[in-house]
């Protein structure tokens, strides 16, 4: 799994025709694969999963391994839109300790981050280790600065919201991410604003659960003054 996800993020591993939407629709097969899932870990007491780094991201660390599935008689093939079919979604398993649910990594939107990960990856070389900094929305973490790079944004509409464009953030560390605090406002405000919301909360969590996809090539967020806000694990 740490080869695919290398590749992935790379922006070099599949073909063009990845880039267009599917005609399936994403929801069509996760409840197959929900079910396969389910009577794999009861029949296995285990989960069909890839093996994962320990410090690999959330929920990039989940991988389903249809393999497994096919093993166990459980799934005659991949579904159609999955990355192992030629599509646009990596199938992926969120709360695996709790309630295993199946959910989807759209790839166009992981290849971007990579792409633009590489981008400054190579500006940071060429630059005496500087980063490419816009705008600062937190403490050591900004817009990144595309016109420094001499590039234009990737044009990728998030997952969560088919009316907008993804932004992209750099720590201070120099690792890059997809900027979800628009759509975790957008979500805030349509339930009613921060008064449910906890201190510690990871709010990533409010996308995963109410959507099919998991928000990858993240930060974790937490609510401070009025708003999302990106921080790292530990600070």
């Amino acid at each position: 799994m740490l080869a695919l996800l290398t590749v992935l993020a790379a922006g070099c591993m599949y073909p063009n025709e990845l880039r267009k939407q599917n005609t399936a629709n994403p929801a069509e097969f996760i409840p197959v694969v929900q079910g396969a899932v389910d009577r794999f870990h009861a029949k296995t007491g285990v989960l069909p999963i890839k093996n994962s780094e320990e410090d690999t991201p959330i929920y990039e660390k989940y991988m389903i391994d249809f393999k497994k599935l096919q093993e166990h008689g459980l799934i005659s093939t991949p579904p159609v839109n999955s990355f192992e079919s030629g599509g646009l979604f990596l199938y992926v398993l969120v709360h695996p300790e709790t309630k295993p649910e199946v959910k989807l990594l759209e790839l166009s939107t992981y290849q971007s981050a990579g792409d633009v990960q590489n981008w400054v990856n190579d500006y940071k070389k060429k630059n005496g280790g500087q980063l490419p900094k816009g705008e600062q929305i937190a403490p050591y973490f900004y817009y990144v600065d595309f016109g420094k790079l001499g590039k234009k944004p990737p044009q990728v509409k998030s997952v969560y919201n088919r009316n907008s464009f993804i932004n992209y953030i750099v720590h201070e560390s120099g690792q890059v991410a997809i900027d979800y605090a628009p759509d975790l406002m957008l979500y805030i405000k349509a339930k009613g604003g921060e008064g449910a919301l906890k201190p510690d909360e990871d709010l990533r969590e409010l996308l995963v659960q109410d959507s099919l996809f998991v928000p990858g090539k993240s930060f974790p967020y937490r609510w401070e003054n009025g708003q999302p806000i990106p921080y790292l694990p530990g600070t």
